[in-house]
């Protein structure tokens, strides 16, 4: 897929809100709590414009018994996708609207996403490089692919600096 980065967009909260609904209405009582998280949740950031939501569950292996449900309303389940205990749903094909992220509440993944969310959030400078960053990649890399990979320990070293952050709070 072709790399999309945009500029913040205030309509992503709602695009958030409105598949929490849909989502809300097909796993019902499964479900703990949602939580907006990546750059689309990062208010200025520069953010390829697929929401990135997680779905917080009781349990995830009844989150497979709702799969056909999922694909008979468009969505493309991609199993663990790497991330043990998670499901990844995606939502909108070719033109990508949400990665839905569902993890059973005990995951340690959550916090991981999380935190950094919120280091983002309290320390604009770091939000600011890091979307100037993204916007520089997206320069040089055209493959969702080749982008991602060429983040990837850029964001890894965000992480721990946000997990220090959290811990120092």
């Amino acid at each position: 897929m072709e790399v999309r980065l945009s500029d913040f967009n205030k309509d992503w909260r709602n695009m958030y809100l409105e598949e929490c609904r849909i989502i809300k209405s097909i796993l019902e009582d499964e479900v703990i709590r949602f939580e907006h998280f990546g750059s689309t949740s990062i208010e200025g950031m520069k953010a390829k414009p697929v929401i990135d939501m997680m779905v917080i569950v009781n349990n995830i292996e009844k989150i497979d018994l709702f799969d056909d449900e999922f694909l008979s309303r468009g969505y493309d389940l991609a199993g663990e996708w790497g991330i043990k205990g998670r499901r990844l749903i995606r939502k909108g094909g070719i033109n990508r609207t949400h990665h839905i992220h569902i993890y059973e509440q005990s995951n340690p993944e959550i916090d991981r996403h999380l935190i950094l969310r919120d280091y983002l959030r309290e320390n604009r400078e770091m939000a600011i490089e890091y979307s100037n960053y993204k916007a520089k990649l997206a320069e040089e890399y055209n493959e969702t692919a080749s982008y991602s990979k060429a983040k990837k320990s850029y964001v890894k070293n965000l992480e721990q600096q946000a997990i220090r952050w959290y811990k120092g709070k």
